[in-house]
């Protein structure tokens, strides 16, 4: 077998040294893969110094930074894990994962001791500032290049059932889906990707980064996202930037703005969401304003999946679908009895491929349960494939519930309610009831200034849905969790709901 993948950032700074390879947006600082490719070379050093090798897990808790992205090449490098950790966590939280991941080395840019407490005791610590400067001052090391089957990133869902497991991904694993978006994006070598998606995420640490720097492409790095300035540097000539990944919520925010302009930000190559599917509503409100917009199919077990074709003519014709696979992803869409269903069909999706995890770290039976001893994996989506290859998610499985004898499906639910005038956003749930063995409840925000009754909802769902479809409860929300990915964690809402925290409608 080859030993692909390569070192991308070594292969592009022997072919094009001199090309701009990241920008710290932060700082104003740029490298070139000249530049890039001996900062991580001199990570390599200090990790070293500092007795990591392979095998070893590297803990980072940190905002967007090229010197983040840097210690994560050096990591990958040296055949150590790197282990990016949510700064949005709670200190519990993120205590149990450090706890499960033992890292050799935390680095932070803030004392471990404030967000970790005593799970750090006898962990090796690195603040960022430390990081920078040691790299500087430090001599290029090379490292021998490792299997890249072997574990290379511990990434941590975002615990939408309440527990937060560590996927693991080879770089095998994280070069494919670098692969894939790449395919699906239409990134190339004069792309210049802008990442404001945290760098714990797979969509911001692998998907967008990984495809954008195999090919060549550019990098720009925030450090956090504010949709006035996302809007500013979208529009801004001098960044050039083509390509903007963000989740649905995010682009909500940029549309919201005061400063958003669809003239200026039309300028955008394009406008990728993952995370959830954006509704069809606000993707053809994008394509109204000259900005090709494309949802896409991902997770963290996967990376990138399906992807819309950058064609607004086809996503006028699939608004709702998150679009084709690679070439490299095998797919099948399974019914309650393992067999595959018709096409058109809905089932759970099931899929294989070079980017698929190996599994979750330290969970034997969940890797058991979810991954299959030929390398399926079980998404918990549930979906449908048209006769074209178009894929259209229905809902979660797990999500699903059974009212009088009926499938109800929340996701479809809740497109019809944030269409619904005054609605910002929905969150339906199956609560017990007497009669119909499970009834939805569904819990909404509205938006500023806006206010709908009862009757006003109950009217909008009528001729919308199917009776035992439509909501028998709705409940008031200033906001709805959500995790780092932008999806919804409805157990923490159910937790919320059944300590009647919430307005019900009357």
């Amino acid at each position: 077998m080859s030993r692909q993948p390569v070192d991308f950032v070594a292969f592009h700074a022997a072919r094009q040294p001199e090309r701009p390879a990241a920008r710290d947006l932060a700082s104003g600082l740029s490298w070139t893969y000249s530049e890039l490719n001996r900062a991580a070379s001199c990570c390599v050093s200090v990790l070293r110094s500092r007795g990591i090798g392979q095998g070893d897990r590297v803990a980072a808790r940190a905002r967007n930074s090229v010197q983040l992205l840097v210690l994560h090449l050096a990591c990958s490098r040296l055949g150590a894990i790197y282990v990016p950790l949510n700064w949005r966590l709670a200190p519990v939280e993120l205590a149990e994962i450090v706890t499960d991941a033992f890292p050799r080395l935390l680095v932070f840019d803030e004392p471990a001791s404030a967000w970790v407490g005593s799970a750090a005791e006898g962990m090796r610590n690195l603040s960022m500032s430390e990081l920078a400067a040691t790299i500087e001052a430090a001599v290029p090391e090379e490292a021998e290049e490792p299997n890249p089957e072997r574990p290379s990133i511990l990434l941590y869902t975002s615990g939408t059932s309440g527990r937060s497991k560590g996927v693991i991904l080879s770089e095998r694993n994280a070069f494919f889906t670098g692969d894939n978006f790449a395919r699906s994006a239409d990134v190339t070598k004069d792309s210049v990707l802008l990442c404001d998606v945290p760098m714990f995420h797979v969509m911001g640490l692998v998907i967008g980064l990984r495809a954008v720097l195999q090919q060549g492409g550019v990098i720009l790095l925030s450090n956090r996202f504010d949709p006035f300035e996302a809007n500013q540097r979208i529009g801004d000539p001098s960044l050039g930037v083509t390509h903007y990944i963000c989740v649905p919520q995010m682009a909500a925010a940029l549309r919201t703005a005061s400063n958003f302009d669809h003239r200026v930000v039309s300028r955008l190559g394009c406008l990728i969401v993952g995370g959830a599917p954006m509704d069809v509503g606000s993707v053809l409100a994008w394509l109204d304003d000259g900005v090709t917009v494309a949802n896409g199919y991902g997770m963290t077990e996967i990376g990138a999946g399906a992807g819309m074709p950058l064609d607004p003519g086809i996503v006028r014709r699939h608004p709702s679908s998150t679009g084709v696979f690679p070439p490299t992803q095998e797919v099948r869409i399974v019914s309650s009895d393992g067999s595959d269903v018709s096409p058109g069909e809905a089932g759970e999706l099931w899929l294989r491929g070079p980017n698929v995890s190996q599994g979750y770290w330290n969970r034997p039976a969940e890797t058991q349960l979810s991954f299959t001893a030929d390398g399926w994996f079980k998404t918990g989506d549930i979906g449908a494939i048209d006769s074209k290859g178009y894929l259209t998610l229905i809902d979660r499985k797990k999500d699903m519930f059974i009212s009088g004898g009926e499938n109800v499906y929340p996701a479809e639910v809740e497109k019809v309610l944030v269409a619904c005038p005054g609605v910002a956003e929905a969150a339906v749930m199956g609560v017990p009831d007497a009669r119909w063995g499970e009834v939805g409840v569904a819990c909404l925000v509205l938006k500023a200034g806006a206010t709908l009754t009862l009757e006003d909802l109950r009217a909008h769902c009528s001729g919308r849905l199917a009776g035992y479809k439509a909501p028998k409860k709705f409940v008031l929300a200033k906001s709805l969790p959500r995790g780092g990915s932008g999806k919804v964690l409805k157990h923490v809402l159910r937790s919320i709901l059944e300590e009647g925290r919430l307005q019900t409608l009357v």
